[in-house]
This record gives structure tokens, C-alpha cells and sequence, in this order.
């Protein structure tokens, strides 16, 4: 439970952090910055609303309200989809891509002296090694035994040492 209420109390407070100061310098949220990074790292600075939620990992009526503000500000407008005219695009706009451009300095400066700077080399492979098999698990929403990266079928046991294992130990004490 240490690694829980650790990652629980980094990723809150660096997330906030991290909002504050792009929110205090450049008037814009963490979350919108995201939405106008991968914006900008996309195929014509545009991508599929619904394919943009994934991304953020934001629902799709999150991300609808996101945009919202975004458009108001002139930072993005909305786009019918030439291949699919059911679809609508978030675009990224010439003043998102300025906004874009002013905050990432802050942005990149807070990631290191908050988070980077905070971890040795080896200790910033280990976290992301492991936050990594975490999220594979999730993205494939199937039980896995993370330990050895392996996939088990529902309703089966883990290999032993596995997830069930430690979570009943844990649970133990």
C-alpha cells in the first residue's frame, strides 16, 4: 500500500503543480495544454474528437466541454471529418500553436524540477518500466500478471507470486 498512497500523492501534487504554473504564466490549464500538444503532434495538427478523448484520457463529453473553452479562446475550432462526415476534428489554430509554442518552455521546466531532476537515471527507467506494465494492462483490459507480463484468461489464477498473491498479502496485514 506504500507504492499506492506514493503514487497517489506524487502524481496529485505534480499534477497540480504542474497546472499551476502553466495556469499562473500563460492563463492555460494542464489539460488544455495536452489537448494542444497532441494536436500539434498529429497528422495536419488536427485529429477525430473521439480519437483525441483517448488520448487525453478524457470522456468525450470531458473532452467536448474542453474544446469548448479552447475554441472560445481561439486556440482550436471544430472541423467536419472529410472521410467520415459523422466525425468532427479539433484543429489546432495559428494562436494554439503560439500558445503552444509560450507555455512549453514552463511546461518542460516544471516536468524536470518537479519530477526529472527528482530521480536518478536508473530510478526513471524503474518508474517508467513499471507505471508502463500498468498502463498495458489497463489499455488491454484484460487481468495480467504484471510481473512477468503475461496475460491470463478471467475467471483463471495468476502464476503464482503474481498480483493476486501480493494483493492477499497486503490484504493480510
Amino acid at each position: 500500500m506504500g507504492a499506492w498512497r506514493a503514487l497517489l500523492a506524487a502524481s496529485t501534487r505534480l499534477l497540480s503543480r504542474l497546472d499551476e504554473e502553466l495556469s499562473r504564466a500563460h492563463d492555460l490549464a494542464l489539460a488544455d495544454y495536452e489537448v494542444l500538444a497532441q494536436l500539434s503532434e498529429a497528422p495536419g495538427e488536427a485529429r477525430r474528437m473521439a480519437d483525441l478523448a483517448e488520448a487525453v484520457m478524457l470522456s468525450r463529453s470531458g473532452l467536448t466541454r474542453r474544446i469548448d473553452g479552447l475554441v472560445a479562446a481561439g486556440l482550436v475550432v471544430r472541423q467536419s471529418c472529410p472521410s467520415d462526415g459523422r466525425g468532427t476534428l479539433a484543429v489546432l489554430t495559428s494562436a494554439g500553436r503560439r500558445a503552444l509554442a509560450q507555455a512549453a518552455g514552463t511546461h518542460v521546466r516544471g516536468v524536470r524540477e518537479h519530477f526529472v531532476d527528482c530521480l536518478s537515471p536508473d530510478q526513471l527507467a524503474s518508474v517508467a518500466d513499471a507505471l508502463g506494465l500498468v498502463a498495458e494492462r489497463l489499455a488491454r483490459g484484460r487481468p495480467t500478471d504484471c510481473r512477468a507480463g503475461r496475460a491470463h484468461a478471467p475467471g483463471q489464477p495468476a502464476q503464482p507470486g503474481g498480483l493476486e498473491v501480493e494483493a492477499a498479502v497486503v490484504l493480510e496485514r
